[in-house]
C-alpha cells in the first residue's frame, strides 16, 4: 500500500513538475506566437506605428453586452443567454452562374453571409470568400446552417477577391488557397493581412498598372486604389475609364488568435466599373462616425451596395454594436452612400449572435419603410439565386426614421 502510495506521489510530482515547465515556456513562447506582427510601415491617423485603430474612436473594445467578454463567451457557449432557437439546416438550391457577364449587365449570386459572387463588366469577382462548414480555427466555431449558393466546383474562373479583414467568417484560409490553385486571382485585402494570406502558399502580387494580369494577394492602404481592367492604360485617362479596385474606411476591428489584435487593417472597398455605376462592399462594419459611407460614394455613383444587417443584438432590444450595424444603422449607410440598389448580408449563414434567424431581414424591411423608401431598393435576397442588378439610378430622397414607427407589435416580437 505503501509503496502504491509512493509510486502515486511521484507520478504527481512529475506532473506538476511539467506542468510548471510548460507554463514557464508558455510564458516564454506563446505570447510571441499569437502576437503576431502583420505589418510594419509609417505611422498615420490610423496606426500607431504597432496596431491600427479606427480614426473616429474605438467604441469595439466593448463586450457586445456589455458584460465581461469572458462571461459573454461562456454564456455563448454554453447556450444560457435565452437566445432563440436556430434551425440546424436551411435548405438551399445552389445556382450554376454563367462563365461571364459582359458590359454593362451586373449579375449577383449571394453565396452566404459575406460571401457575394458579383459578375459585371467581364470580371468575376468574390467577396470575402468563405465555403468551409466553420467559421473559426481549426475546424471550430459557429456551423453553416445553409450551404454555399454556389457549390465550389460550379463556380466560374475567379478574376478578383475582396478580402475585409482577417476574422475567420471572412477570411478563410482553405478557401483562398482552393481559389488560388485553381484560378490564381488577384486579391486585394487591407495592411497586413497578406502576411495571413501568404501564409496558405499564395504568393504576392506583382503590381502592375493591368491587374488582369497580376494574379496573387495585395495589401492596400485606405483611399489606395488599383487598375484591374484588362488592355493597355498607357495615358491617365484610359486609366480612369478601367475598372479599379479602391479600399475604402469603415469601422471595425480584427484578430487570429487573442493577442494579436488590430495587428492588420479592416476595409470597405469600392470597386468603380467603367459605366452602370460602382460596386461597394462593406465588408465588416459599425457605424462608427458615419462619415465613411460618403467618402466611398465619392469615387463615383454606387449601383450596388452589399451592406451588413446581422450579428446586432447581444441582448434584448439591441439594435447595433460598436463593431456590427443592424438594420437601422445600414439603412443610414445606404442613404449615406446614395445608393441605387443594396442587398443585406452577413446574416443567416453563421450564428454569430442573439438574434433570431430571420429577424435582420424582417427588421430591415420595417426600416425601409419607416424611412418612406419603394420596396426593393434594400433588401435581402435568396442564397443562390441570381438577381440582375439595373444601371445606377438617382435613388429617392428618405425621410428621417421617426422612432414611433418602429414602436410597433410586429417589430416588439421580434427577437
Amino acid at each position: 500500500m505503501g509503496r502504491a502510495i509512493g509510486r502515486l506521489m511521484k507520478w504527481l510530482g512529475t506532473a506538476v513538475l511539467f506542468a510548471i515547465v510548460a507554463l514557464c515556456l508558455a510564458i516564454v513562447l506563446i505570447p510571441p506566437f499569437l502576437d503576431r506582427v502583420y505589418y510594419r510601415g509609417p505611422v498615420s491617423s490610423h496606426f500607431d506605428g504597432k496596431r491600427f485603430f479606427n480614426p473616429d474612436g474605438d467604441d469595439t473594445l466593448r463586450p457586445p453586452a456589455g458584460r465581461s467578454r469572458g462571461s459573454f463567451l461562456l454564456r455563448y457557449v454554453t447556450g444560457s443567454d435565452d437566445r432563440p432557437a436556430w434551425p440546424e439546416q436551411v435548405a438551399v438550391t445552389p445556382s450554376r452562374p454563367p462563365a461571364r457577364v459582359e458590359g454593362e449587365r451586373m449579375l449577383v449570386t449571394w453565396v452566404g453571409h459575406a460571401t457575394m459572387l458579383v459578375q459585371t463588366a467581364g470580371l468575376n469577382i468574390l467577396t470575402d470568400p468563405v465555403w468551409s462548414d466553420t467559421a473559426g480555427p481549426f475546424g471550430f466555431g459557429p456551423r453553416r446552417v445553409t450551404r454555399p449558393g454556389v457549390r465550389f466546383e460550379d463556380l466560374p474562373k475567379i478574376d478578383l477577391v475582396l478580402v475585409s479583414h482577417n476574422h475567420y467568417d471572412h477570411l478563410d484560409l482553405a478557401t483562398l488557397k482552393r481559389l488560388w490553385d485553381r484560378d490564381k486571382p488577384y486579391i486585394v485585402t487591407p495592411l497586413g493581412n497578406d502576411a495571413i494570406i501568404r501564409s496558405a502558399g499564395i504568393p504576392s502580387s506583382q503590381r502592375v498598372t493591368d491587374c488582369s494580369a497580376c494574379p496573387g494577394v495585395e495589401a492596400l492602404d485606405w483611399g489606395q486604389f488599383q487598375a484591374i481592367g484588362k488592355g493597355p492604360a498607357d495615358t491617365e485617362a484610359q486609366r480612369e475609364r478601367m475598372p479599379a479596385v479602391i479600399v475604402t474606411r469603415n469601422h471595425h476591428w480584427d484578430s487570429r488568435w487573442f493577442t494579436d489584435r488590430n495587428r492588420a487593417l479592416w476595409s470597405s472597398f469600392v470597386v468603380r466599373l467603367p459605366s452602370g455605376g460602382n460596386l461597394f462592399f462593406a465588408g465588416d462594419t459599425g457605424l462608427g462616425d458615419g462619415k465613411w459611407p460618403e467618402e466611398a460614394a465619392r469615387y463615383g455613383p454606387i449601383r450596388l451596395a452589399l451592406i451588413p444587417i446581422g450579428a446586432f443584438r447581444f441582448e434584448p432590444g439591441q439594435m447595433g454594436i460598436g463593431s456590427h450595424i443592424g438594420p437601422i444603422d445600414a439603412a443610414t449607410v445606404f442613404q449615406r452612400l446614395g445608393a441605387s440598389h443594396a442587398i443585406g448580408i452577413h446574416w443567416g449563414t453563421f450564428r454569430l449572435s442573439y438574434e433570431a434567424y430571420d429577424t435582420p431581414p424582417r427588421l430591415l424591411r420595417e426600416v425601409m419603410r419607416c424611412r418612406g423608401y419603394p420596396g426593393g431598393l434594400f433588401d435581402t435576397v435568396t442564397i443562390g439565386r441570381p438577381v440582375e442588378i439595373a444601371p445606377y439610378a438617382a435613388p429617392p430622397a428618405a425621410r428621417p426614421l421617426d422612432p414611433a414607427c418602429l414602436d410597433t407589435p410586429a417589430v416588439q416580437a421580434l427577437r
